[in-house]
């Protein structure tokens, strides 16, 4: 397997998917790259070129939710979209355990548990996102529908709509 700045689990899932010609787009970044503003910034790309990996509780089961970076996740579409009675934000100790990873750095597969996936549509307007491999400072690009497959994500619409 490559060395890689990739967190190791991460490293090992992109390697179980046939992806070791990541590893050389894997990109470290000094200052943090913990939310979508401080990644766009240090990427220099569109906020919305961000992907996120959110970790909800879905009646208390965790599932990812995937969303660009300039989007809210609308937790009532989630909530119908799941047939779940209640949709939280999950805690940070649940993200952890549920994930391996650290919240900022929560990449969007390679993860400890199998978890329900869905990413919203809106992810695939763009040629290429950037997500997290796993750590605050490290970051992948990939072209989101191939994202999409690798995490094995529903696509869905569960952005917030503004007014």
């Amino acid at each position: 397997m490559t060395t890689t700045a990739a967190h190791p689990r991460f490293a090992e899932a992109l390697h179980d998917l046939g992806l070791d010609q990541l590893h050389t787009r894997v990109r470290r970044f000094p200052e943090a790259t913990r939310t979508a503003a401080e990644a766009a910034a240090a990427i220099g790309c569109e906020l919305s070129q961000i992907c996120k990996s959110l970790i909800f509780a879905a009646d208390g089961v965790p599932v990812l939710v995937l969303m660009d970076g300039a989007s809210r996740v609308d937790l009532e579409l989630v909530r119908g979209e799941l047939g779940a009675r209640k949709v939280t934000r999950a805690a940070a100790d649940v993200v952890r355990e549920s994930t391996g990873y650290a919240i900022g750095g929560v990449p969007p597969f390679g993860h400890r548990t199998r978890t329900r996936v869905l990413a919203d549509r809106n992810l695939l307007a763009h040629d290429v996102v950037w997500a997290a491999a796993g750590n605050p400072h490290v970051v992948f690009p990939m072209a989101p529908g191939d994202l999409v497959h690798h995490a094995d994500a529903t696509l869905v619409d569960v952005r917030e709509r503004t007014a």
